[in-house]
């Protein structure tokens, strides 16, 4: 006779309402109620703690970097010849400076009130890192995307990037002073508006909510239907397809290839494109199964390199064609994941650093618990011990530049992107919790309006730094590329 297993007892709950005995089981909530009141009780507790109107502060502390050695200290391992465009790019506006600054806003942000309640952040939530992007059957949804610094952090955080940027956005649009303010104001009430509409939703609904077409009449944002219009009808044509008919040509043996187009996009030697392809093979291991059949249909034909961005230029980015049986192309973007800009900072906002994990898993995994819908073909993977992230390029990606809005647009998209800010928070923290620390009155709206604006002031200051090292020959830029 066999050895008799022992038996490990179920640790069952109260009865619930209808009688049954349900097991609390991990990973759940415990069964016989929702705590909603539990929940939201203790959100509006933690306004004893970080008052509401406590959000406008702004310290600079001693030994703050200045605008260049920021710079410099946030390309350390980037791709030296690469620096120029860099800084070329952040020297041509105050709010394109702000997109390639989050390291130096998290240093001063670490100084400011947090409430110590933790989500999965962007980490470089402004205004341009919102935008549409094609669902696994083309249609088009809009979120943010861009996931280069995410990690889990201070909600606050993202909330006040997102406010400056408008307000240097509108700044830059034309708008007054009293306009950017509002737009920044608009931009948290409408964080704040759509966390407690989460909060009263059933779980599911709230999970999916406030995605492409419900997000015009939510917000009142009537004013840009007709700049969405076209930005999606761009967006709908921005594909793999329409890239590599522009970036390819095909030789005399017939294959098919990138053709140069410095300095954004170039050919990589032969060792350097095999390290990529080959790299390929890890990644597919990061997929779901059910991804495999689909990715094996295509050849890999070319690997180039590519610059992108603003923040992240210098990092090594490559683009990788395939093409199916038919000669139709996929172009995969093959991206370095470097540390985010954020992690030197959290601990001092009291919130433990993040295990090590590998740079484009983070990336990855974080893309997906903010977005309502992400990328099919989102991966990871390692070329010459570096970190990469592996995702479709030209994904019928469209933007809208909150800079180049007519002024009277601006708070229209503040309160768009505000609402998509509290969606993408609301998967990783409890939207009862922040909705009853949030509140219903505008106490929280004023005090992130003027916090946007002191530190919309602390940009241009920075800005202005970078521009007279620029002239005065202290750091190297390539202007207009």
């Amino acid at each position: 006779m066999g050895e008799v297993e022992a038996v490990v007892p179920v640790q069952w709950s109260a009865s619930t309402p209808g009688g049954a005995r349900i097991p609390e089981v991990p990973g759940f909530a415990r069964p016989g109620g929702s705590g909603r009141e539990t929940a939201k009780e203790a959100g509006k507790a933690l306004r004893a703690k970080v008052p509401r109107s406590s959000h406008d502060t702004l310290t600079v502390t001693a030994g703050r970097p200045d605008a260049v050695r920021a710079v410099e200290e946030s390309s350390r391992g980037r791709v030296p010849d690469l620096a120029p465009i860099r800084v070329g790019r952040m020297a041509a506006t105050p709010f394109a400076f702000l997109r390639g600054a989050a390291g130096l806003m998290a240093h001063d942000l670490a100084a400011t009130p947090v409430t110590g309640v933790a989500a999965q952040i962007c980490g470089d939530a402004h205004a341009a890192n919102f935008g549409l992007y094609g669902d696994a059957r083309g249609r088009l949804v809009m979120d943010l995307n861009d996931f280069d610094e995410t990690v889990t952090g201070p909600w606050e955080w993202d909330l006040k990037r997102l406010a400056t940027s408008i307000v240097l956005a509108g700044r830059e649009t034309g708008a007054d002073e009293d306009t950017c303010r509002k737009a920044a104001f608009d931009a948290a009430g409408a964080y704040r508006r759509t966390m407690r509409l989460l909060a009263r939703l059933p779980v599911l609904d709230a999970w999916n909510a406030i995605a492409d077409e419900e997000l015009v009449s939510h917000t009142d944002a009537r004013d840009l239907v007709g700049t969405l219009e076209r930005v999606s009808e761009r967006a709908r044509s921005n594909t793999s397809a329409r890239f590599a008919a522009k970036a390819t040509a095909t030789g005399p043996d017939g294959a098919c290839h990138f053709v140069d187009a410095p300095p954004v996009l170039r050919r990589v030697p032969d060792e350097e494109a095999s390290a990529v392809a080959a790299s390929l093979g890890e990644y597919l291991r990061t997929l779901s199964e059910d991804r495999l059949p689909l990715l094996a249909r295509y050849a890999i034909h070319d690997v180039a390199f590519r610059v992108v961005g603003t923040g992240s230029v210098g990092t090594r980015s490559y683009v990788v064609l395939l093409i199916d049986h038919r000669g139709e192309p996929l172009v995969l973007q093959v991206k370095e994941a470097r540390a985010s800009a954020l992690l030197p900072y959290l601990e001092a906002a009291g919130f433990e650093p993040p295990e090590q994990v590998h740079e484009g898993q983070r990336v990855v995994q974080g893309q997906k618990r903010m977005q309502v819908v992400s990328d099919i073909l989102l991966g990871w993977t390692t070329v010459d011990g570096r970190p990469f992230q592996v995702r479709q390029f030209r994904n019928r990606k469209g933007s809208v530049d909150p800079a180049a809005l007519a002024p009277d647009q601006v708070d229209d998209y503040a309160r768009m992107t505000g609402a998509l800010l509290a969606r993408a928070h609301a998967h990783s923290a409890d939207p009862r919790l922040l909705a009853g620390y949030c509140g219903k009155n505008e106490e929280l709206d004023e005090a992130v309006a003027a916090f946007s604006v002191r530190y919309a002031d602390r940009t241009e200051a920075d800005h202005a730094d970078l521009v007279a090292a620029v002239r005065g020959g202290r750091i190297a830029a390539e202007l207009g590329v």
